[in-house]
């Protein structure tokens, strides 16, 4: 078995986490400075039109992701991404010249409609053999999170030398480089096909939303995101108001706070992953971030206590924003994986509007203890429904063709056959894709083990005598 990604597969896994760095820059550069902005801007705007503008991309993003992919099955993936990237670019200049509250949530709605990310996950997956696809996914995440961190340093920054306005121009310079990656950078994918384990198949929504396990993951990174775009209405104004930060200076807090809160996160990951103790350590970053909203209300306000708070919080929060999608790998059905990614995927936009929504509306009636006792609930409320989550086994999902023509008697001698192997938890049969897919503990058993079991069993249900 080879060890090491091929050069096209690094080149795909690379440039296509850098499509996704412009889009997450664009998106959230103006998380640190937009309600100071808004408020200096537009006249008689409420704290509701704020929250619905910062979080609107999330409904559009949440609405359009699945029908990107379907049509991306028919028309291509780069000819989708591109015109993703322009709907994109043509939300950031609406943005941009906004002269109304309005005009700016219309911007943000349509940002929101170039939703590109379930495209480029499949691109991965079209370009990037099995054995390195969690590797590539793993490129990726990390992209993200790291953009996420860029973008609360960078915001506030461009703030200062082109302002709010001049960070949507950059937005769309972004977007321009994204599309110039697709069309030079990203490899041709020759073989694209329907990728089950990176895409949504409508056909599965009611059995992943029976699921109770994955609905915890779903509420929980509905939550998640509904807290960030909440306290990204209160937070600068606090750092502003109370602390007494000019906004240029907003980065010396931002930037020690990413950097980190990634290191202290580590230990936490490790505890988790390695010492099987995911669900203490998960349960124990939800009450964390919990605590901390309303850490923010009790504690006494100035720098220290502030950049302190805040530390904790997001140490927490990158925790969680990095366990959440390797819990749907470990806790959905094999065969069940890109749906079940794709559900997650859409609860956490739709938390990031409504978030806004609310965060707005409690800021604009109840000030910023308001937001932050808003925020508080919702993360006690996700921490008593995540106790009653198992502690998942460290599993991961692998696929294999099958080339005989199987029935659904077939299917389930052969399940039960294979799940006497060890390190093999879970089987499931595609007969109309003539694949079956395994969730596995890759510290027992491989792909190649996997395969040669595979024929071994398959040879031994067809010729019994030999």
């Amino acid at each position: 078995m080879n060890h090491s990604m091929q050069p096209v597969e690094k080149q795909a896994a690379v440039s296509i986490a850098a499509i996704f760095s412009t889009r997450m820059l664009g998106l959230f550069m103006i998380f640190p400075v937009f309600v100071l902005f808004a408020q200096d801007e537009f006249q008689n705007v409420t704290g509701t039109q704020i929250g619905i503008a910062m979080g609107i991309y999330g409904l559009t993003q949440a609405l359009l992701q699945i029908p990107y992919g379907m049509l991306s099955d028919k028309f291509g993936r780069k000819p989708l991404i591109v015109a993703g990237m322009l709907v994109f670019m043509l939300g950031s200049i609406i943005c941009a010249m906004a002269d109304s509250i309005e005009m700016m949530i219309v911007g943000r709605a349509i940002q929101g409609m170039g939703a590109v990310a379930a495209v480029l996950m499949a691109s991965v997956a079209d370009l990037v053999t099995e054995q390195f696809r969690l590797r590539a996914m793993a490129v990726v995440g990390i992209t993200i999170g790291l953009s996420f961190t860029v973008s609360l340093v960078l915001g506030p920054l461009l703030n200062v030398w082109v302002g709010v306005r001049g960070i949507f121009w950059v937005t769309g310079l972004l977007a321009i480089g994204g599309i110039l990656l697709v069309i030079y950078a990203v490899p041709k994918i020759e073989n694209q096909s329907y990728q089950r384990e990176a895409q949504t198949d409508t056909s599965q929504f009611m059995d992943v939303l029976r699921n109770g396990e994955l609905l915890r993951l779903d509420m929980g990174v509905f939550i998640l995101h509904a807290m960030l775009t909440a306290m990204f209405i209160a937070i600068p104004l606090m750092m502003r108001d109370e602390v007494g930060l000019a906004v240029i200076d907003h980065w010396h807090v931002y930037l020690p706070v990413m950097l980190l809160s990634f290191i202290f996160m580590v230990p936490f990951i490790i505890q988790a992953e390695s010492k099987g103790r995911m669900k203490q350590v998960f349960v124990g970053a939800i009450l964390t971030i919990a605590l901390m909203q309303f850490a923010f209300v009790l504690l006494p306000v100035g720098f220290w206590w502030m950049s302190t708070v805040l530390l904790v919080f997001f140490t927490a929060f990158n925790l969680l924003e990095a366990s959440l999608p390797s819990l749907v790998v470990k806790l959905s059905p094999p065969d069940q994986k890109g749906t079940a990614s794709g559900v997650y995927s859409s609860s956490q936009f739709v938390g990031a509007a409504l978030g806004g929504l609310a965060g707005g509306m409690c800021f604009q009636y109840y000030g910023i203890g308001g937001v932050f006792i808003f925020t508080g609930s919702l993360g006690l409320l996700w921490f008593m429904v995540a106790m009653g989550m198992k502690n998942p086994l460290p599993l991961s999902i692998a696929s294999l063709p099958v080339e005989q023509v199987l029935t659904e008697q077939d299917a389930e001698q052969l399940q039960t056959a294979l799940l006497v192997h060890e390190g093999i938890h879970e089987v499931a049969f595609n007969l109309k894709e003539a694949r079956v897919f395994f969730k596995i503990d890759r510290k027992v058993v491989n792909e190649l083990e996997l395969q040669v079991y595979l024929t071994e069993v398959l040879k031994a249900h067809f010729n019994p005598e030999s």
